[in-house]
Order: C-alpha cells, then sequence, then structure tokens
C-alpha cells in the first residue's frame, strides 16, 4: 500500500476508530512515565494522534501531532485545539534535528511497509534531542497484511517481528531499551517499548 493509498485508508476509517477504541487505559498510564522522564516544559511529538484522544489530550499543551491522515488531524484539531499539528510521514518527518524531547507513536510504525522502519526510526532519532525518549507499540509478530473490514475500511499491517524491531530501534541510535505491557485502545494485552536517543 503505498503513501496515497494509506492515506485515504485512514480518511476512511479515521471516525471509526476513534469511536471504537477508550480514550482511558494502561498504555494511557504510560505516557505520564514517558513525561517524569523528560525535562520540565518538554517538547514532544505525537506520532498517528488520529483524534489526539488516546495521546497526544495527555500531553503537554502546545505538544506537536503528525498523521498522515487529513481527517484525522481535522478531529485531533477538534479534541485538542491547543496542539501544534501537522500532515507529514514519518518516514520523512516535517521536523528540524534535535527539536524534540519526546515521542509517542501509538500503533503507528506497522502501518508503513517494514522495510522502511529503519528509516522511521532514523528519523525519529533525528528530531530527538540527545537523551530524548521514545514510547512506542513494539508488534510481537512478523507480518504483513491488508485487511478488508478493519474499522469498516482497508487497511495495512506490516512489523518484521519484535527482536528485529529493537535490533532496528539500537541501531537506529537507542540505548536503555525498556519493554511493558499495557492495555490497548481496542482492549487488548500490547507490549510497548521505552528507547532514550544516544
Amino acid at each position: 500500500m503505498d503513501r496515497t493509498e494509506l492515506r485515504r485508508s485512514w480518511d476512511e476509517v479515521a471516525a471509526a476508530y476513534a469511536r471504537n477504541r477508550d480514550p482511558s487505559g494502561s498504555d494511557a498510564d504510560l505516557i505520564a512515565d514517558l513525561l517524569a522522564s523528560l525535562p520540565d516544559n518538554p517538547d514532544v511529538l505525537d506520532i498517528g494522534p488520529c483524534d489526539g484522544a488516546r495521546t497526544l489530550a495527555n500531553l503537554p499543551v502546545g505538544s506537536l501531532g503528525v498523521d498522515i491522515s487529513r481527517e484525522a488531524l481535522e478531529m485531533a484539531r477538534e479534541r485538542v485545539p491547543e496542539s501544534v499539528l501537522l500532515e507529514g510521514d514519518m518516514a520523512a518527518l516535517p521536523i528540524a534535528n534535535e527539536s524534540i524531547d519526546g515521542i509517542t507513536a501509538y500503533h503507528a510504525v506497522f502501518h508503513v511497509p517494514r522495510e522502511e522502519h529503519p528509516t522511521v526510526y532514523t528519523e525519529f532519532a533525528r528530531v530527538l534531542r540527545p537523551g530524548g525518549r521514545l514510547l512506542m507499540t513494539l508488534p510481537g509478530g512478523r507480518f504483513e497484511t491488508t485487511r478488508r473490514g478493519w474499522m469498516g475500511g482497508l487497511m495495512f499491517f506490516s512489523a518484521p517481528g519484535r527482536e528485529q524491531t529493537l535490533t532496528q530501534l539500537r541501531e537506529a541510535g537507542f540505548s536503555d531499551v525498556q519493554t511493558t505491557m499495557a492495555d490497548d485502545p481496542l482492549g487488548s494485552s500490547t507490549e510497548f517499548v521505552f528507547a532514550t536517543r544516544e
């Protein structure tokens, strides 16, 4: 699925995804752990916020949200009007080098082809300041599939597997990699990873 198709898919399912996911839960609680590890008044970037309820709304006022879907950004603009929202691709972030203290990326990276994941993690490292922290979903399996009927639409999923993801993060310049389990927005238990930009 190319970026144009992915954008169309997210525009189509964004409202249903926002309706179906719980805005609270233990994965939202992980954001407090992330913020506790950052400087005062941190600059935080949320990758793929959708409507912003699960992640962006729990970040400091003025945090950035980058999403490929215009429909998602419109919903986030209504729910979290104090945020700064940008349309963009996580593999080529429209953000300056070393300008961010923390990144959240919940259920986002595995929507781009797995061969591009190293580029995405290199981009995360590029925009983070040294010592900056990443909190993201850690996909457990190795898969590449397009699911028809997902949230009433078509959606692409791709991941190289848990260990390969952890290796890719380290190769992109992350250390102090730690994992934890939490409930995801749709009520399943999911593994998340914290990592520090060297």
